[in-house]
């Protein structure tokens, strides 16, 4: 396999997928963090090519006309996307590049890149979920509502990935994810070249060793 290891976690907004991504990307040298892009304006504090590529529609129409994107969605009537060149960037089996995308973008990318790892973030409360919303101070009434109604769907989703993770404690949920992160990097699929390698030069040296104490 020549390709990164693929770790998607999708959930409810206020799942809090940004931030342990965010984490783990920060503490591990082999991840990286695929930037999406989208049409939606930035919110305050957001940074171009750094929390999302800001498209217009146009740009974003011409990333699909090019197959451009490994996966999009529209959702709450902006287009969000993951842009195929984040993965080129990283052609190394042993390195993992996260993506930070909704259950409609999940679908897609299991469609597509069939050894994907999907996780799926679950608040601890509707309450805390609610709060984490207000707290970003991006959305209205009827905005919190219209995202408590795609949650709702979204939610039915959660058996259709590899892993459920509840993001009760954002420490213990980046150690959680971290760990399936460094499991499925040691999946013998992924290392099987490395391994067929190692244990090859192990056989010489133990056949050489048995050799040698029998002349």
């Amino acid at each position: 396999m020549n390709d990164p290891l693929l770790l998607v976690l999708a959930g409810p907004s206020g799942g809090g997928k940004t931030t342990v991504c965010r984490r783990i990307v920060k503490k591990r040298r082999d991840a990286g963090f695929s930037v999406s892009a989208t049409t939606r304006p930035p919110r305050p504090g957001e940074l171009d090519g750094a929390d999302y590529h800001f498209v217009t529609r146009e740009e974003f129409q011409r990333l699909l006309e090019t197959d451009g994107l490994l996966e999009w969605a529209e959702v709450h009537g902006e287009l969000y996307g993951t842009p195929r060149e984040a993965l080129g960037e990283r052609t190394d089996p042993t390195n993992c590049l996260l993506l930070d995308i909704d259950v409609q973008g999940a679908r897609q990318v299991r469609e597509r890149a069939p050894g994907a790892v999907l996780v799926f973030l679950v608040p601890p409360s509707a309450e805390e979920m609610l709060a984490r919303l207000r707290r970003r101070g991006s959305e209205d009434e009827p905005g919190l509502a219209r995202r408590m109604r795609t949650a709702l769907s979204e939610l039915e989703a959660a058996a259709e990935f590899d892993y459920v993770v509840v993001n009760e404690v954002l420490d213990a949920t980046v150690r959680t994810v971290e760990s399936i992160l460094e499991a499925e990097l040691h999946r013998a699929s992924r290392v099987r070249d490395d391994v067929l390698e190692r244990t090859a030069g192990l056989r010489k040296a133990l056949e050489a060793d048995l050799a040698g104490s029998h002349t």
